[in-house]
């Protein structure tokens, strides 16, 4: 009596294995399952022109892909500076009304003992034009950092719009803060 045991597999062990082994083989190749199937496919495509462009352009794609999602923390990490930065130059910063006092008090000291013109124009204007110098670098930098990253191609939207922002509010500070040091907005006050 002998007995004959199938030797064939279930077809659900079969498919069970195929998928085990793309697997496998998407891991050796630093890719994904569905990169493996593709690969699969191309290679046992009959056309050997149609095989090198598929190659070439699953290979673009990942190159793409890697190169998207290593750079877009740092692309999103720029357009919000931008925006702080554009922020900043509309609001005023510590720096600007640290340099703001600097000049004050080095007016004060100047104009000891000066007329009224002399002395309106080292304590108020000095001070009033190194705060638009200050406001007018933090523009510009977040004008800056806004462009470059609205230049580099296949942001996010919300990447691309917070970099917007950004630039709007920079262009604005810039605007603003040349019309006050050059006194287009407000005159200096002057002496009777």
């Amino acid at each position: 009596m002998t007995i004959k045991t199938d030797e064939t597999p279930a077809p659900d062990e079969t498919a069970e294995k195929a998928g085990t082994a793309e697997k496998a083989e998407a891991a050796e190749t630093g890719g994904t399952a569905e990169n493996a199937k593709t690969v699969a496919a191309v290679e046992e495509s009959d056309e050997p022109d149609e095989l090198d462009d598929d190659v070439e352009d699953l290979a673009e794609a990942e190159a793409a892909s890697a190169a998207a999602s290593g750079d877009g923390v740092g692309a999103a990490a720029a357009a919000v500076v931008s925006a702080g930065l554009g922020l900043a130059a509309l609001t005023g910063t510590w720096v600007g009304k640290v340099v703001s006092e600097r000049e004050t008090l080095i007016g004060q000291i100047k104009a000891q003992g000066g007329t009224a013109a002399q002395q309106i124009n080292e304590i108020y204007a000095d001070a009033w034009h190194s705060t638009a110098l200050v406001n007018g670098v933090f523009a510009f930098l977040a004008l800056v950092v806004a462009v470059l990253v609205l230049v580099r191609p296949q942001r996010p939207t919300w990447v691309r719009a917070v970099a917007l922002a950004g630039a709007v509010l920079g262009a604005i500070g810039l605007f603003l803060s040349a019309g006050m040091f050059f006194d287009l907005f407000l005159n200096l006050p002057t002496a009777s």
